[in-house]
């Protein structure tokens, strides 16, 4: 039974126009217990916000890490995406990437952190993704490495395309990322067709070990989907978090 001080969660809606998406862009806040304006915190952007809170329960995990492990209180920001055009923001091979990866550095990261104390060292700033969403995480942090260093990877959708890019940068000695993947997932059928997201992951691992990124890695019993990711996010969080 879940404890019921994991589920007093601060949860904040915001909507933000952006000039570069021509329209408005929905914003979910995670404050964590305790919350002071007058303190500062690290703070984790999610892609798919809406799915990260309510299919990840990113905001009871927090609250859960906070209270029992000792994990310094922290922000979540989770950015909401309409999935009609999900591709065409997330990959690099779609009509709006350049406006959506303009808008999430230029426009929601000012905005945030201008109204909410969060820390603004690209050290304190973490991206979070799953699928393409991981993916377009690596590729904000490549486009925006003066703002990121920190990615966390749940099944990335690793296309060619976005491989072709990583391999085109020399020196990813300054990048952290946290990937997992399932063994369940090597046949995914995608609205792009069907891949092997384990071969997927385990090429882009090696891309960017060969540029010295420092990788945590792991493969695990898990098909595509919330189920999976859910339970491996407290690890994800506790890795960047846990300054104990």
């Amino acid at each position: 039974m879940t404890d019921s001080r994991y589920l007093k969660r601060t949860i904040l809606k915001e909507e933000i126009f952006s000039q570069f998406l021509k329209g408005t862009r929905n914003l979910r806040i995670y404050l964590p217990p305790g919350y002071n304006e007058l303190l500062s915190y690290p703070v984790v952007y999610c892609q798919d916000g809406e799915e990260f809170f309510n299919f990840g329960r990113i905001a009871t995990t927090a609250n859960r890490l906070i209270l029992d492990e000792g994990i310094e209180p922290f922000i979540v920001v989770g950015v909401e995406v309409d999935v009609k055009v999900r591709t065409q923001e997330y990959a690099p091979f779609g009509d709006l990437f350049e406006n959506y990866t303009s808008a999430f550095a230029k426009e929601i990261i000012p905005y945030i952190e201008e109204k909410y104390p969060v820390r603004r060292s690209k050290e304190e700033r973490i991206l979070a993704g799953d699928s393409l969403g991981g993916s377009v995480s690596l590729h904000l942090a490549l486009m925006y490495p003066e703002l990121f260093s920190k990615v966390i990877s749940l099944s990335g959708a690793f296309y060619e395309e976005s491989q072709q890019i990583y391999a085109e940068a020399s020196d990813l000695s300054w990048l952290e990322v946290w990937m997992i993947v399932g063994l369940q997932e090597k046949d995914f059928k995608s609205d792009t067709g069907v891949f092997d997201f384990v071969e997927l992951n385990r090429n882009t691992r090696k891309l960017l070990e060969d540029r010295d990124a420092s990788i945590t890695y792991a493969e695990k019993d898990g098909k595509h989907q919330w189920g999976f990711w859910q339970n491996e996010l407290p690890d994800a969080l506790m890795h960047f978090l846990n300054k104990g």
